[in-house]
């Protein structure tokens, strides 16, 4: 069993600036089949934006998605960990924080991503949840 979140870490997660648009963002998770994008600035982590976000904190308020940017809409009270973290603090801090995706980031530089679901398909892949996570989507 990985010990690590580097172990079952998502790497190289997509990342877009914040002056992106909605619109743009919403096209790279549709293409590459993402629930979450990092924002960055340059290389550092500004923020995390999930599909969900794109709805309840953009388009829900109207506007033109198309020159809205993602700044607006992404969280930027971030929960992070590192590579070399144990699972068992990652999970803590899903926990502690009440979410489900946690940007992995090395001295301060965005180097992957760990879900609820990857940690489900690590620790019990027989689970309903593991095998949601697993499965590939219905498009």
């Amino acid at each position: 069993m990985a010990q690590h979140v580097r172990d079952i870490m998502t790497s190289d997660p997509a990342t877009v600036e914040p002056q992106t648009s909605v619109a743009e963002v919403a096209r790279i998770m549709r293409d590459e089949d993402l629930g979450v994008v990092l924002v960055t600035d340059g290389d550092d982590l500004r923020g995390v934006v999930t599909d969900r976000d794109l709805v309840v904190r953009s388009i829900s308020r109207g506007g033109d998605p198309e020159r809205t940017t993602v700044a607006g809409a992404c969280s930027d009270d971030l929960v992070t960990v590192s590579p070399d973290d144990d699972l068992d603090q990652a999970v803590e801090l899903m926990r502690e924080h009440s979410v489900r995706r946690i940007p992995v980031v090395d001295h301060g530089h965005p180097v992957g991503i760990v879900s609820l679901g990857d940690m489900a398909m690590e620790r019990d892949p027989d689970s309903a949840l593991g095998d949601i996570s697993a499965a590939r989507p219905n498009t």
